[in-house]
């Protein structure tokens, strides 16, 4: 399921013809980055592809000024077609793909209990920050808000929250970690 695909398609049939930088802004407003894979600048690229499967299409080209030229895109029949099997992908398609701390602490029997510690902890304040960020966007709303943006808001920072309980086992049971491999090692 590819997040910019289904991002671009959305918005265009949820708002109607828009040239990229509006696409771009939305995404920006909407606050992507904080529940998808999106990333504003592949947007451009994205929409190109689409037009040339037949999915958006192009309407005009409007200039204002001395600003480049902008072309307006609206979504066609078929791209909402492909709109409603990338919403069915996305909803029958769990990730939980495997985040690399876990090969890192299965692989790290060289390391002592203060740079493990230094490691982890490092971790849990990125994530600690990340949360606050979302408990600071939760208080605060922007245009356009929704219910489902306040529930896929509320799932990224439930998720947060269980790795931060994750990272703080690890770092309590880190001596008993850091044990149990000096003695597996001193055993072989």
């Amino acid at each position: 399921m590819n997040p910019t695909r289904l991002f671009v398609l959305s918005a265009l049939a949820k708002r109607g013809a828009m040239y990229g930088h509006q696409i771009r802004r939305d995404a920006r407003v909407d606050r992507a980055e904080l529940w998808s894979d999106v990333r504003p600048g592949s947007l451009y690229g994205a929409l190109h592809r689409l037009e040339g499967e037949g999915l958006v299409q192009a309407l005009r080209t409007e200039q204002e000024g001395n600003l480049p030229a902008r072309t307006v895109y609206e979504i066609t029949a078929e791209g909402r077609r492909e709109l409603h099997a990338l919403q069915a992908e996305a909803f029958e398609e769990v990730r939980f793909r495997p985040d690399p701390v876990d090969l890192a602490l299965a692989t790290a029997s060289d390391l002592d209990e203060n740079t493990l510690r230094g490691h982890l902890d490092d971790r849990r304040q990125v994530l600690a920050a990340r949360l606050s960020r979302l408990d600071h966007l939760h208080d605060r709303t922007w245009p356009d808000q929704t219910v489902a943006d306040d529930l896929v808001a509320e799932h990224a920072r439930l998720r947060l929250r269980a790795e931060l309980e994750w990272h703080e086992m690890v770092l309590d049971q880190l001596g008993k970690l850091t044990e149990a491999t000096a003695t597996g090692e001193a055993g072989q």
